[in-house]
C-alpha cells in the first residue's frame, strides 16, 4: 500500500483589503496631534519617575526626540491658524 503524501503549504492566507466601515471602525485610525502631545507628555513623565530601565532609555529617547521633531515641524501651522482665527472672527463683526 502506498501512503498519501500530505503537503504542507507555509503560504500566509491571502487578505482582502479592508472596506472603508472596517477602517474607520479601528482603533487609532483618529489619532490626532493632540494625542500626539499627549503621548510625549507621558514619556516624559515615566522617564522622571524611572519607568524605563537603562538599556531602554536609548531607544525611547530616539523615538522622543521623533516625536518631538514631528510635533514642532506641526506646532507652527496650528499655531498660525489658531492665531488667524481670532482675528478673522473679529474681522467679521
Amino acid at each position: 500500500m502506498a501512503k498519501d503524501k500530505k503537503t504542507t503549504s507555509k503560504e500566509a492566507p491571502v487578505q482582502e483589503p479592508a472596506s472603508d466601515a472596517q477602517t474607520q471602525a479601528q482603533p487609532g485610525a483618529d489619532l490626532s496631534i493632540g494625542d500626539l502631545k499627549n503621548l510625549a507628555t507621558i514619556i516624559d513623565v515615566a522617564s522622571t519617575r524611572g519607568a524605563f530601565r537603562a538599556n531602554e532609555m536609548a531607544t525611547v529617547g530616539v523615538m522622543f526626540n521623533k516625536l518631538s521633531a514631528f510635533l514642532a515641524k506641526v506646532a507652527p501651522n496650528e499655531q498660525t491658524n489658531n492665531a488667524t482665527a481670532p482675528a478673522t472672527a473679529e474681522a467679521k463683526k
